[in-house]
């Protein structure tokens, strides 16, 4: 039944399914799944079966709760056939717990007492027969032994047993969300006295939006305010007020006003459930819905950046100068081999205080001729732009043999520089220095070294810390491993913490990998990681095909052929009468038909990616590198000129638009209406993180470092009205009147952008 369900779910055949359940509940990783086991899912792909995976999760969870609530009702005698049916169809956990509502074991309740008190009867007779008149019907209930001393006192206690009735039914529950959902609305005022500290909520001072239309960062943004008590949120639920949901409830239990002795009393028992029981308790379940919608969107945006930085294109193996710009405390200056092993270091302090400008110039320029370096990276944090301007003038003292400068994100270099991984790393050296050379890494090979990073750490989420900690990490830990065994692991130089994100490995294991490597020498051959300790099996035929050796015993070692293929590929080689390491890369592979190497074991996809492999043996799937190149002289956001045209990296995407690194300390944001000529929906459409772009600086707001930024370069720009008092355009730049009313309104959503991205994570 599982299976069938997520089939219809993904459009795919019920025995796909079937087969990716076996293999992944036999210990089977996704990562390997997708790539070795094509014929036996019928090519499921990764996103296809992370989906599968995660679902099945909450099936079995959503099984394992039904079996519980079952079980429960029938040892209370009250399991008839049709709730049992019920139960059986739920499809959701909400709807599994709105029909175990009644059952549940509650606390001593008003309704609860009555029923001690012997007055359901009376409820249930003045429901069934609506002609009976409540105060005489209410007399024949009193008992003073149990409190009933007088008509009103049973009355009470006959509404509380039906307002519990009412307030418990879960096809009513079910239907009143959904009417909610339709019509509600989210309004939110700012707490009284709260303006100026709350000052980055002030879009949402008097607000107010359809809860099924809101975005996600609008959502999380509100519950954050309302979190810091800057914001009352309130449900506003339709034109009429409660008139419509107070008339679904009378509905749903056939109650009318037609002048019969009861229907006054029970029109005032369904406003009584309406008001005191189901408007908080559908108010609480819309704006759950209305989180976890939210929250499962950040995530989402966290994974997409996440992903796209792992997968940035590496700067290669190379002599790379690392420096970590300071003022004050001076440039942490690092020197790390082609393999990221660390071979200089040292402070320089060219700027003020100290502007020991030409000292640290010649100590550049020597450790460049010394250590012949290929790459300088330099952090894009304080003083950046002014140690770019240094690392250039070096660049032109040393002419040709000038090394190339790039300027690299800062984000989590210290959490790792502070963590028991770099301590353990570089024990004996300070701590300002293990950023520099985590700077330097993520040039050389931004994957292997960012893995080392918790991935929340990176800054490149949308309020990741309003989210489920549980499921964001959860997230991005299946997005790193994908990363990882996409692009494919050195055996012989990776980390312990890249190591155990292929798939099959984990921590341990990892580690003793690193420890046999460094007792016995280098791996030759992937047979002997089956000696490694604690690496069984099960874990080699998960973890093999990801692991590269270079320069091995065998040349297939160093490519994504898996070893259980291997005789394939010699059976191809005896074919062309050639040896292996001859075979791989030869032009003769493309006269290969696939069908003339199928077999039981390896079906047509397994050979055609076996065949595409063998002819680019090794080959990484990154991008080629390169690098924005930043404006001279425009160092901080003080240099920006409006209407220029500038080239930036996409530092973060969002649901609201992208954050452009133009090298000026301050991101400027590209809003979702300016990213394209065309209508966007979603901004990943159109750019990722690390992409790099030119765009037109529209708004320059230098007191509340705000720059708005636009890709559409022909854009004109704001009229004067909608430019901050920092910069001002002459009239000479001044659009035409229906362009300044189209730009106003960009503007507009610019400045509500910013204010609400102050508030996000």
């Amino acid at each position: 039944m599982i299976a069938q369900q997520i089939a219809t779910e993904l459009a795919v055949q019920n025995w796909q399914v079937d087969a990716a359940i076996k293999l992944l509940d036999e210990g089977s990783t996704v990562p390997f799944i997708a790539r070795y086991r094509k014929e036996v899912t019928g090519v499921l792909d990764d996103t296809q079966l992370r989906t599968l995976e995660e679902r099945l999760g909450y099936l079995r969870e959503l099984n394992a709760r039904r079996t519980t609530i079952l079980d429960s009702i029938e040892s209370q005698a009250k399991l008839t056939p049709e709730l049992a049916k019920h139960i059986h169809a739920a499809d959701s956990k909400t709807r599994l717990e709105d029909l175990y509502l009644p059952y549940k074991t509650k606390r001593r309740s008003k309704a609860k007492i009555a029923i001690e008190a012997g007055l359901q009867p009376l409820a249930d007779a003045l429901l069934t027969d609506p002609t009976l008149d409540p105060e005489s019907t209410a007399q024949n209930y009193l008992n003073p032994e149990l409190q009933i001393t007088t008509i009103k006192e049973a009355l009470d206690g006959a509404k509380q047993i039906l307002m519990e009735r009412f307030s418990l039914a879960a096809d009513l529950l079910e239907n009143l969300r959904s009417m909610g959902w339709q019509d509600a609305q989210w309004q939110t005022q700012v707490v009284e006295g709260k303006q100026q500290e709350g000052a980055k909520f002030q879009d949402y001072f008097e607000f107010q939006e359809a809860l099924k239309k809101m975005p996600s960062h609008r959502a999380l943004a509100i519950l954050r305010g309302r979190n810091e008590g800057i914001l009352q949120a309130t449900i506003i639920w339709s034109a009429n007020d409660h008139l419509p949901y107070e008339s679904k409830v009378a509905a749903y239990w056939c109650i009318k006003d037609q002048g019969r002795a009861a229907d006054k009393w029970l029109n005032e028992v369904v406003r009584w459930t309406w008001r005191v029981k189901l408007s908080s308790q559908l108010e609480t379940a819309l704006i759950t819905r209305v989180r976890e919608a939210s929250e499962h969107s950040a995530i989402g945006v966290f994974a997409n950046n996440l992903k796209d930085l792992l997968l940035a294109a590496p700067a290669g193996d190379k002599v790379t100068l690392g420096l970590d710009p300071g003022l004050r405390t001076g440039v942490k200056a690092v020197v790390v081999d082609p393999t990221g092993k660390l071979l200089k270091t040292e402070t320089i302090f060219p700027h003020v205080p100290h502007n020991k400008w030409h000292v640290a110039l010649e100590l550049v320029v020597d450790w460049c001729q010394t250590y012949q370096v290929q790459l300088v990276a330099i952090g894009n944090g304080t003083g950046s732009r002014e140690t770019d301007k240094l690392v250039k003038e070096a660049q032109a003292r040393l002419g040709a043999q000038a090394p190339q400068r790039i300027i690299v994100s800062e984000a989590g270099a210290s959490i790792y520089s502070a963590s028991a991984l770099a301590a353990a790393e570089f024990p004996d050296l300070d701590v300002s220095y293990r950023g520099a050379v985590s700077i330097a890494r993520r040039l050389q090979d931004p994957l292997a070294e960012l893995v080392k990073i918790e991935p929340k750490a990176i800054g490149v989420g949308q309020y990741q810390h309003d989210v489920s900690q549980v499921q964001l990490t959860r997230k991005l830990d299946n997005v790193v491993e994908d990363c990882v065994n996409n692009v494919g692991v050195d055996l012989n130089t990776a980390s312990a913490p890249l190591l155990q994100r292929v798939a099959g490995l984990n921590k341990t294991m990892a580690e003793n990998i690193v420890n046999h490597r460094e007792l016995n020498g280098a791996f030759n051959n992937r047979k002997q990681l089956l000696k490694v300790a604690r690496l069984g099996a099960k874990a080699f035929e998960q973890a093999a095909g990801f692991l590269r050796i270079r320069g091995g015993d065998n040349p297939l070692d160093g490519t994504s052929v898996h070893p259980e293929a291997y005789g394939v590929v010699d059976e191809l080689a005896a074919q062309l009468k050639l040896q292996v390491s001859q075979l791989i890369g030869s032009d003769q592979i493309k006269q290969i038909r696939v069908s003339q190497l199928q077999n039981e074991s390896f079906g047509e996809q397994t050979v055609a990616d076996l065949l595409t492999e063998l002819q680019k043996p090794g080959r990484d799937p990154r991008p080629e590198f390169r690098m924005a190149k930043l404006t001279d002289g425009v160092e901080s956001i003080k240099h920006l000129t409006l209407g220029a045209v500038m080239e930036g990296t996409i530092s973060n995407v969002t649901n609201f638009g992208a954050f452009v690194d133009l090298g000026v300390h301050q991101d400027g944001l590209v809003h979702i209406s300016a990213l394209s000529k065309q209508f966007v929906k979603d901004p990943h459409t159109v750019v990722k993180a690390g992409d790099i772009v030119k765009v037109k600086i529209m708004q320059v707001d230098v007191a509340r470092k705000r720059i708005g930024l636009s890709m559409r370069l022909d854009d004109e720009l704001p009229s004067q009205d909608d430019q901050p008092t920092q910069a001002r355009v002459s009239k000479k730049q001044a659009p035409k009147a229906a362009q300044k009313m189209a730009m106003g309104s960009m503007a507009q959503k610019f400045k509500q952008a910013q204010t609400r991205v102050k508030g996000r994570g």
